[in-house]
């Protein structure tokens, strides 16, 4: 008996490998995860965290080791941006959330390294292609002004932040050095 073109149902774990009980309960513990540890929030936004930098070089330093520490809080922070300022470009607003669906699945829920021809991709590749996308695909829409302007203030708010906000308090993890892992200093 062929079972082509049937939808499985949630005791069918043969075709889909997993039912839907277990794939929506492991996408919201990857969403807590990745909410929660990855992207400590509370350090981002500790008071005592901000100064201002002592000169150029430090500028540079303290930019350098908050976009790899804060990566996944700043791409959070522009998007919202993004999204806020699509409030009233409906269509606009249709392919960012369809984009947004993207970014969850290759960049936010994954829990293992995105692999593509035997090859794979580091999450900095996937962060620039998948903003790249986005931002192409969103030009098309028509609302070019609008998404530039709300782009530059998502990194301008990005650039503040990283300028401004100490970085003596994180320190590199040894073991994902490689990868400019950086753990908190207290933990």
């Amino acid at each position: 008996m062929s079972t082509y073109g049937t939808i499985p149902d949630s005791s069918d774990t043969s075709a889909v490998g997993i039912t839907k009980a277990e794939f929506l309960t492991r996408a919201i513990k990857r969403i807590k995860t990745n909410l929660g540890v990855k992207r400590p929030w509370k350090e981002m936004f500790s008071i005592h965290s901000l100064n201002l930098p002592h000169g150029f070089p430090d500028t540079i330093s303290r930019t350098k080791t908050n976009v790899a520490y804060f990566r996944m809080n700043y791409a959070i922070i522009v998007l919202g941006v993004l999204f806020l300022s699509l409030i009233w470009h409906p269509i606009s607003l249709i392919v960012f959330i369809v984009l947004m669906a993207v970014w969850l699945f290759l960049y936010l829920l994954r829990d293992e390294p995105l692999v593509i021809l035997h090859y794979t991709i580091d999450d900095r590749v996937i962060l620039t292609v998948l903003s790249v996308v986005t931002t192409c695909l969103l030009l098309l829409t028509g609302t070019t002004l609008n998404i530039l302007v709300s782009v530059m203030i998502g990194v301008a708010v990005v650039l503040i932040h990283a300028i401004f906000r100490k970085n003596d308090d994180l320190c590199l993890d040894e073991d994902g050095a490689e990868a400019d892992g950086f753990l908190p200093a207290s933990a």
